[in-house]
Protein backbone atom coordinates (compact mmCIF):
# COMPACT_ATOMS: atom_id res chain seq x y z
CA UNK A 1 0.00 0.00 0.00
CA UNK A 2 1.47 3.43 -1.06
CA UNK A 3 1.45 6.80 1.13
CA UNK A 4 -1.66 8.20 -0.63
CA UNK A 5 -3.57 4.79 -0.45
CA UNK A 6 -2.39 4.81 3.30
CA UNK A 7 -4.06 8.27 3.54
CA UNK A 8 -7.27 7.55 2.08
CA UNK A 9 -7.82 4.90 4.12
CA UNK A 10 -7.93 6.44 7.32
CA UNK A 11 -10.87 8.16 8.38
CA UNK A 12 -12.00 11.77 7.34
CA UNK A 13 -12.83 12.45 10.71
CA UNK A 14 -9.59 11.00 11.99
CA UNK A 15 -7.76 13.46 9.32
CA UNK A 16 -9.46 16.31 11.04
CA UNK A 17 -8.24 15.55 13.90
CA UNK A 18 -4.70 15.28 13.01
CA UNK A 19 -4.62 18.95 11.51
CA UNK A 20 -1.54 20.67 12.58
CA UNK A 21 -3.48 22.90 15.63
CA UNK A 22 -2.62 26.03 13.45
CA UNK A 23 -5.07 24.83 10.66
CA UNK A 24 -9.10 24.61 11.35
CA UNK A 25 -10.36 21.79 9.35
CA UNK A 26 -14.33 21.12 8.19
CA UNK A 27 -15.77 17.77 6.37
CA UNK A 28 -18.31 19.08 3.92
CA UNK A 29 -19.80 17.04 1.25
CA UNK A 30 -17.68 14.01 2.04
CA UNK A 31 -14.58 16.41 1.50
CA UNK A 32 -12.11 17.42 3.98
CA UNK A 33 -11.49 21.27 3.93
CA UNK A 34 -8.47 23.07 5.99
CA UNK A 35 -7.59 26.39 5.86
CA UNK A 36 -5.01 28.67 8.35
CA UNK A 37 -6.13 30.28 11.29
CA UNK A 38 -8.11 33.61 10.43
CA UNK A 39 -6.64 36.76 10.30
CA UNK A 40 -6.36 40.09 13.64
CA UNK A 41 -8.97 41.79 11.14
CA UNK A 42 -11.34 38.76 10.92
CA UNK A 43 -10.53 38.45 14.53
CA UNK A 44 -11.54 41.40 15.36
CA UNK A 45 -14.65 41.29 13.23
CA UNK A 46 -15.79 37.97 15.30
CA UNK A 47 -14.68 39.28 18.87
CA UNK A 48 -16.97 42.51 18.31
CA UNK A 49 -20.03 40.46 16.86
CA UNK A 50 -19.55 37.92 19.55
CA UNK A 51 -19.43 40.70 22.17
CA UNK A 52 -22.65 42.69 20.37
CA UNK A 53 -24.92 39.61 20.52
CA UNK A 54 -23.89 38.01 23.50
CA UNK A 55 -24.79 40.55 26.34
CA UNK A 56 -28.52 40.92 24.99
CA UNK A 57 -29.24 37.80 23.39
CA UNK A 58 -27.19 34.85 25.24
CA UNK A 59 -27.04 36.55 28.57
CA UNK A 60 -30.28 38.94 28.55
CA UNK A 61 -28.55 42.11 29.23
CA UNK A 62 -30.84 44.77 27.89
CA UNK A 63 -31.99 42.29 25.22
CA UNK A 64 -34.46 39.00 25.00
CA UNK A 65 -31.98 36.44 26.05
CA UNK A 66 -32.68 32.59 25.44
CA UNK A 67 -29.79 32.46 22.81
CA UNK A 68 -26.55 30.72 23.30
CA UNK A 69 -23.78 32.08 20.58
CA UNK A 70 -20.41 30.33 20.37
CA UNK A 71 -17.44 31.13 18.33
CA UNK A 72 -16.24 28.54 15.94
CA UNK A 73 -18.25 25.42 17.68
CA UNK A 74 -17.51 22.47 15.78
CA UNK A 75 -21.03 21.37 14.25
CA UNK A 76 -21.66 17.82 13.73
CA UNK A 77 -24.84 17.61 10.98
CA UNK A 78 -23.83 14.21 10.77
CA UNK A 79 -21.57 12.72 13.70
CA UNK A 80 -18.07 12.51 12.81
CA UNK A 81 -18.89 12.59 8.92
CA UNK A 82 -20.03 15.91 8.31
CA UNK A 83 -18.56 18.84 10.34
CA UNK A 84 -18.62 22.81 9.87
CA UNK A 85 -16.56 25.26 12.37
CA UNK A 86 -18.58 28.68 11.28
CA UNK A 87 -16.75 31.56 13.05
CA UNK A 88 -19.88 32.37 15.12
CA UNK A 89 -23.10 29.62 15.71
CA UNK A 90 -26.68 30.67 17.50
CA UNK A 91 -28.95 28.31 18.80
CA UNK A 92 -32.01 29.43 20.62
CA UNK A 93 -32.59 27.87 24.59
CA UNK A 94 -35.73 26.00 23.63
CA UNK A 95 -33.85 24.12 20.73
CA UNK A 96 -30.61 22.87 22.75
CA UNK A 97 -31.44 23.56 26.37
CA UNK A 98 -27.45 23.03 27.21
CA UNK A 99 -24.41 23.41 25.69
CA UNK A 100 -22.67 19.86 25.00
CA UNK A 101 -20.01 18.82 27.54
CA UNK A 102 -17.46 17.91 24.49
CA UNK A 103 -16.52 19.13 21.00
CA UNK A 104 -19.14 18.16 18.90
CA UNK A 105 -22.21 20.41 18.43
CA UNK A 106 -24.98 17.89 17.12
CA UNK A 107 -28.18 20.52 17.07
CA UNK A 108 -28.57 22.03 14.10
CA UNK A 109 -27.51 25.68 14.50
CA UNK A 110 -30.48 28.30 14.44
CA UNK A 111 -27.95 31.21 12.96
CA UNK A 112 -24.56 30.69 11.49
CA UNK A 113 -22.12 33.54 10.90
CA UNK A 114 -19.16 33.71 8.45
CA UNK A 115 -16.48 35.88 8.49
CA UNK A 116 -14.96 35.70 4.97
CA UNK A 117 -11.65 36.75 3.88
CA UNK A 118 -9.57 36.58 0.63
CA UNK A 119 -8.71 32.75 1.29
CA UNK A 120 -12.25 31.73 2.79
CA UNK A 121 -14.62 33.74 0.88
CA UNK A 122 -15.36 31.62 -2.10
CA UNK A 123 -15.89 27.96 0.01
CA UNK A 124 -18.39 30.29 2.51
CA UNK A 125 -20.20 31.24 -0.80
CA UNK A 126 -20.18 28.22 -2.67
CA UNK A 127 -20.00 25.32 -0.74
CA UNK A 128 -21.20 26.17 3.16
CA UNK A 129 -24.18 28.71 2.80
CA UNK A 130 -25.83 25.71 0.21
CA UNK A 131 -24.58 22.95 2.53
CA UNK A 132 -26.17 25.28 5.91
CA UNK A 133 -29.25 25.35 3.82
CA UNK A 134 -29.21 21.29 2.99
CA UNK A 135 -29.26 21.16 6.84
CA UNK A 136 -31.99 23.36 7.57
CA UNK A 137 -29.61 26.32 9.43
CA UNK A 138 -32.33 29.59 9.55
CA UNK A 139 -30.33 32.05 9.36
CA UNK A 140 -26.97 32.59 7.98
CA UNK A 141 -24.54 36.05 7.98
CA UNK A 142 -21.71 36.51 5.55
CA UNK A 143 -19.56 39.62 7.22
CA UNK A 144 -16.55 41.06 5.55
CA UNK A 145 -13.86 43.04 7.62
CA UNK A 146 -12.44 44.28 3.64
CA UNK A 147 -14.97 45.33 2.28
CA UNK A 148 -16.96 46.54 5.63
CA UNK A 149 -20.41 44.51 5.03
CA UNK A 150 -23.22 41.99 6.51
CA UNK A 151 -25.20 40.00 4.22
CA UNK A 152 -28.29 38.45 5.79
CA UNK A 153 -29.87 35.84 4.70
CA UNK A 154 -32.86 33.84 5.67
CA UNK A 155 -33.81 30.37 4.75
CA UNK A 156 -37.08 30.05 2.96
CA UNK A 157 -38.23 26.81 0.84
CA UNK A 158 -34.52 25.24 0.98
CA UNK A 159 -33.49 28.62 -0.48
CA UNK A 160 -31.10 30.98 0.52
CA UNK A 161 -33.27 34.90 0.76
CA UNK A 162 -31.34 37.96 0.99
CA UNK A 163 -32.53 39.90 4.09
CA UNK A 164 -30.44 43.06 4.20
CA UNK A 165 -26.90 44.33 3.08
CA UNK A 166 -25.40 46.66 4.83
CA UNK A 167 -21.97 49.12 4.83
CA UNK A 168 -19.72 50.83 6.76
CA UNK A 169 -21.65 52.28 10.06
CA UNK A 170 -24.59 51.22 9.16
CA UNK A 171 -26.75 50.44 12.12
CA UNK A 172 -27.91 46.77 12.54
CA UNK A 173 -31.39 44.64 13.99
CA UNK A 174 -31.58 42.03 11.27
CA UNK A 175 -33.35 38.98 12.01
CA UNK A 176 -32.99 36.85 13.90
CA UNK A 177 -30.99 39.33 15.88
CA UNK A 178 -33.67 42.74 15.65
CA UNK A 179 -34.58 42.98 18.87
CA UNK A 180 -31.74 45.27 20.15
CA UNK A 181 -29.56 47.92 17.40
CA UNK A 182 -25.60 47.62 17.17
CA UNK A 183 -23.46 49.32 15.21
CA UNK A 184 -21.70 47.66 12.01
CA UNK A 185 -19.02 50.13 12.90
CA UNK A 186 -17.86 48.22 15.92
CA UNK A 187 -16.49 45.18 13.93
CA UNK A 188 -14.00 46.76 12.07
CA UNK A 189 -12.00 47.99 14.85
Amino acid sequence: MNALSALKAVPLYEQLCNLPENLTGEIINGQLHSQPRPSGRHGLAERALSFDLCGPYDFGRNGPGGWWIIPEPEVHFVRDTEVAVPDLAGWRRARMPQVPDDHRFEVVPDWVCEILSPSTARKDRIVKLPFYASYGVAYAWLVDPEARTLEAYALSQGHWMLIAALQDDAPVRVAPFDAVEFCLGDLWG
